[in-house]
Order: structure tokens, then C-alpha cells, then sequence
């Protein structure tokens, strides 16, 4: 399982990304441009000494991910507010890449139509969207779970 992120622009959010991975032993991707100047003292802020346990790779645009996500045959998850589909109702496999958007546009119309499947984490009447860190923990505890994947 591998959590991955496009083009963010809030390094709070990349930080508690990174510490999520690491407390469940998953790896991270960026694909960038960042929206912040990568700097590994705004991300310690939040992900405090739990940087150096996750693996991170950051990865120049979109079509270089699409290029690496297809030679690996994985398949890409993404997390967005547009899905039809609940994140509950969808069988996980352990090598899927969950993908999370720009928090302040989520992801462009090829990224959604690039993705395998798209999933939403259903909300109370009147509320748009989660923050990006708790979609993710969310998303990622259910398919570890069916996984097998959660730490011991």
C-alpha cells in the first residue's frame, strides 16, 4: 500500500501525511510542483521525528507518477469529493496507491480520468469535505485492514 500525493500546497498537511505513513509502515510519493518550498523544518512541525522512518519519493510532474504507478502495475485510488463510489464499498488490493489532491483544488479532469477507481469517505448532510490528512487515514486504516496490512 502506498499513500500518494498531488501537487500539495500545505506542507502542515504533507507533514501529518508523512507521520501517518510511518506509523503504518507505508511509503509516500509526491508529485510535484509543491504549492511551499520543500523544507524538511516546516515539515517536522507536524511530522515531528517520524520523518526519517517513512520512505518519500518525490516525483517531477504527473506524467512521470503515471509513468512509474504503470511500469509497476499498481493500481491509483483516488480520494475526491466527485466519487460516486463509497471508500467502504470497494475491495483493496495491498500494492493500490491512494491518491489525495491539492487541498485547495483537489486534482485536475486527467488525473480523474487517469485514476483506476475514485472513492469518497461519505459526509454528514451540509458539510463539503474532510481535511486531506483525515480522508487519508480514513481510507488507508479500511484497506489495510482488508489487507492484511496493518502493523502488528
Amino acid at each position: 500500500m502506498q499513500l500518494a500525493l498531488f501537487e500539495p500546497d500545505n506542507a502542515a498537511n504533507v507533514g501529518a501525511v508523512l507521520r501517518l505513513a510511518a506509523c503504518l509502515a507505508v511509503s509516500v510519493v509526491v508529485v510535484e510542483p509543491c504549492g511551499f518550498v520543500w523544507d524538511p523544518r516546516r515539515l517536522r512541525r507536524v511530522g515531528l521525528d517520524y520523518l526519517e522512518r517513512v520512505a518519500v519519493t518525490r516525483l517531477p510532474s504527473w506524467s512521470a507518477f503515471e509513468a512509474r504507478r504503470r511500469d509497476e502495475g499498481r493500481r491509483c485510488v483516488l480520494l475526491t469529493t466527485a466519487a460516486t463510489t463509497r471508500f467502504d464499498a470497494v475491495a483493496y488490493r495491498p500494492d493500490d496507491i491512494l491518491l489525495g489532491g491539492r487541498e485547495s483544488q483537489g486534482v485536475p479532469q486527467a488525473v480523474h480520468a487517469s485514476a483506476d477507481l475514485r472513492v469518497k469517505v461519505p459526509l454528514a448532510p451540509g458539510c463539503r469535505s474532510l481535511n486531506l490528512v483525515t480522508a487519508l487515514a480514513i481510507v488507508l486504516g479500511e484497506a489495510l485492514r482488508q489487507t492484511d496490512g496493518l502493523p502488528a
